[in-house]
Formats: C-alpha cells, sequence, structure tokens
C-alpha cells in the first residue's frame, strides 16, 4: 500500500518537475522571439553611448524567466539537499556497522584464542597421561 503511494508521489512530482522545465522553456521562447528583432537592430542609446532602460514588455519577460528559472532552481536543490542527507545517514550507518563488525571480529579473535589455548591444555593433559600410563606399563 506504501508502495503505490509512493509511486504516485514520485509521478506526481515528476508531471510537475516537467511541466516546470516545459514552462522554463516556453519563457525562453518567448524572450528570445520578442528580442530577437530588438538584439538585430542597434539601440539609439548604444549609438549614443548612454544605458536605455529595458522596454516594459522586455522587463516583464525578463522577470518571468528569471521567476520561472528560480522555480526549476528551488525544486533540483530542495531535490539536491533531501539526497545529501540521505547520503549523510547512509554514511552514519555504514560507520556504525564497520564498528559494529569490527568488535564483532575482535569478540572472534579473543574466543579463538581461547579455544587454542584449551585445546593445548587438553593435548598436553593427554600427553602426560599417556607417558604415565606407558610408564606404568613398562615398569
Amino acid at each position: 500500500m506504501t508502495a503505490i503511494r509512493s509511486e504516485k508521489i514520485e509521478s506526481t512530482e515528476e508531471d510537475s518537475n516537467l511541466a516546470a522545465v516545459s514552462e522554463v522553456e516556453a519563457g525562453i521562447r518567448d524572450f528570445v522571439r520578442n528580442d530577437i528583432a530588438y538584439l538585430r537592430r542597434p539601440a539609439p542609446s548604444m549609438l549614443a553611448g548612454t544605458d536605455a532602460p529595458l522596454e516594459p514588455s522586455a522587463e516583464a519577460t525578463v522577470n518571468s524567466v528569471n521567476s520561472l528559472i528560480q522555480r526549476v532552481a528551488g525544486t533540483s536543490l530542495g531535490e539536491i539537499e533531501n539526497l545529501i542527507s540521505e547520503l549523510e545517514s547512509l554514511r552514519d550507518l555504514l560507520h556504525a556497522e564497520g564498528q559494529r563488525v569490527q568488535r564483532e571480529i575482535s569478540g572472534y579473535a579473543q574466543l579463538s584464542q581461547a579455544a587454542m589455548k584449551s585445546t593445548r591444555m587438553i593435548a598436553d593433559n593427554v600427553a602426560q597421561w599417556k607417558r604415565t600410563a606407558d610408564g606404568l606399563r613398562n615398569g
């Protein structure tokens, strides 16, 4: 049930992202179309050497494109921040698991050493009993 919900959320997010990208592309196209004639002819202010303010329609288009880019960038930045936080959580988890595995290996190494010592003691005792039994038989 949660898998279905997450798929719906992901598809909704993808749809909104695609819509935002389409809006940005449309805004850029409109901006270019509106300004192409303006860019082809030299502005009177350029000939006079002074800066003239943008036409109101061009300024509105620029503001529109800027707002669209900011919305798309905001969505992307939010996704990047979420990804960074997930990666940091995974790094912390891997670090904790690495420490746990090191503790387990250390415990197994100590257990192995104790088993080796016990096996040596048993082997030494058996060898001593065998010598004693051989001495009693020969004597």
